[in-house]
């Protein structure tokens, strides 16, 4: 068998899976903080494959197919079957089917993006990132839930109003900004996002994590406002509309 330079990314592809499968081990345990610590690992994983990748220049359609199915468990998977432990159940098939509205609408994502995907480097996402919707059901658990507790009323009626909102973000059309390369052009090409990236990973550093669920709030509701501020701006100069219109391709799972 021959061992390649492209095995070095798959191998954080791997602990990326393998940290869902936690995941979904300590939410089958009770454990809810210890299994959304978890989904969390498990995008630093998802995160570092992709550098590596770019780093060993072995960016691959293997490589993007075999994350998305490792994405579909971690960021699909493991919080569908984290909010559902942690309070849906109570609401019997309800509940079922709110649970699992961010792992049917995160493989649509991935599938979509997979589908039109033409290169490895893009400026921005086209719908909400699935390891954000993750992330943002993992930090709201982490800083909300309690041990032996769960939700109180306020939160437990924020969760499902959260859960729609997200789920269809990440199948609409709207644009988020991706992560800047960590390079001389990357940061020039992007200061404020570079800016901006660097100063929420410090409040997050500082807070031991508490800052984490205001920073994807923040990021969450940029697709939102970009959308507004744009439908504001074509309705004021409708002649830039046709220019924003070539860049959108609207699929059958777009809102």
């Amino acid at each position: 068998m021959k061992i390649t330079r492209a095995v070095v990314p798959s191998l954080f592809t791997v602990l990326n899976i393998f940290c869902g499968f936690g995941s979904l081990i300590h939410t089958s345990q009770s454990d809810f903080a210890l299994a959304a610590w978890f989904i969390i690992l498990a995008a630093v994983f998802d995160v570092f494959d992709g550098v590596m990748a770019r780093i060993t220049k072995s960016s691959s359609d293997f490589g993007v197919e075999f994350d998305s199915l490792s994405d579909v468990v971690s960021f699909g998977v493991a919080p569908s079957f984290l909010v559902y432990n942690l309070h849906l159940r109570s609401m019997e098939g309800p509940g079922m089917l709110i649970s699992a509205m961010p792992m049917v609408f995160g493989a649509l994502r991935l599938a979509r993006f997979n589908s039109q995907l033409v290169s490895y480097d893009k400026d921005y996402f086209k719908g909400l990132p699935i390891p954000a919707m993750a992330l943002m059901i993992a930090s709201f658990v982490i800083s909300f839930s309690r041990e032996g507790a769960g939700l109180n009323a306020l939160e437990s009626s924020l969760l499902i109003p959260m859960i729609v909102i997200l789920s269809l973000l990440m199948v609409s059309s709207m644009k988020y900004d991706t992560i800047p390369r960590l390079s001389a052009r990357g940061i020039r090409h992007h200061p404020l996002r570079f800016t901006l990236g660097i100063t929420a990973l410090t409040a997050i550093v500082i807070t031991r994590g508490q800052a984490l669920f205001p920073v994807l709030v923040f990021y969450v509701a940029t697709g939102p406002l970009r959308y507004l501020v744009r439908f504001i701006q074509n309705s004021l100069h409708p002649a830039e509309k046709g220019l924003e219109e070539k860049d959108t391709e609207i699929t059958s799972v777009d809102i």
